[in-house]
């Protein structure tokens, strides 16, 4: 079921967003050579409890997954595209990282991804994030009220397939209140002018994930959540919560 928000429910999704926006700054200020996942994923935590705020990930179990998720937040390094868990691994010189967040305040959920290079930076990989970067702003542009779902799909698909990278498969976008996942289900790859009606009150999480080698296929890791790219080349994610409204979209989990 869709459910449509109210500007009083849209309030404090944004003070969420708020605390998933600065989790992710303190978790990008603080990844440096040597730093393991595991501190950042406790750098966000932090953020989290100063602001009292509830971790979205944390325990959460799908029914694809084989146990609940361990961290506060996805930490992905270069060929993991998406759920990496954060462990003892230890931040290497060029490495492309991923970061996913989602906070809840009075559980109502923000979620945003950002991506960036450790130290010596691959013009490849800058390159990749970039254009990951730039479908989320068009899928955000695209995200109008009277506009169709296939309007947000098309134009994240179009700036990954003109730069000759892989849309990741079966993985997208969706809605978010209450819940961190909800209806709609939000493609990364579709038809303009297709699916559902974009209305106000609806709040929806963008999400590109591109990958260098131009696959759209994945496969899962042994741990059941991190997924990687077939292929062993480096992906990307981007992603914010975006709330439909009268007047556009509007981003909900900027500082």
């Amino acid at each position: 079921m869709v459910e449509l928000k109210t500007a009083t429910e849209l309030a404090v999704m944004r003070e969420a967003g708020r605390v998933v926006a600065r989790a992710l700054a303190a978790v990008r200020e603080s990844a440096d050579i040597g730093v393991s996942l595991a501190e950042l994923d406790a750098v966000a935590a932090q953020v989290m409890a100063d602001a009292g705020a509830k971790p979205s990930f944390l325990g959460y179990h799908p029914n694809w997954a084989p146990t609940p998720y361990p961290g506060v937040i996805c930490t992905s390094v270069n060929d993991a595209i998406v759920h990496g868990i954060p462990g003892r691994y230890r931040l290497r010189d060029g490495d492309l990282v991923s970061i996913d967040c989602g906070a809840a305040i009075d559980s109502w959920h923000g979620d945003a991804a950002v991506s960036f290079v450790v130290g010596a930076e691959d013009p490849a990989d800058l390159a990749l994030i970039a254009a990951t970067d730039q479908a989320l702003a068009a899928g955000i542009a695209a995200a109008q009220p009277g506009a169709k779902m296939g309007d947000i799909s098309a134009a994240i698909a179009t700036i990954g397939r003109a730069a000759g990278y892989g849309v990741t498969e079966d993985h997208g976008g969706h809605g978010i209140g209450r819940a961190m996942h909800e209806d709609p289900p939000v493609p990364n790859d579709g038809r303009p002018g297709r699916g559902l009606r974009l209305r106000p009150g609806l709040v929806l999480a963008l999400e590109p994930m591109f990958t260098r080698g131009g696959r759209d296929d994945y496969r899962h890791a042994d741990d059941g959540w991190t997924v990687h790219t077939t292929d062993g080349t480096r992906a990307s994610h981007s992603e914010h919560t975006v709330a439909i409204t009268e007047a556009g979209p509007v981003v909900l989990t900027l500082p």
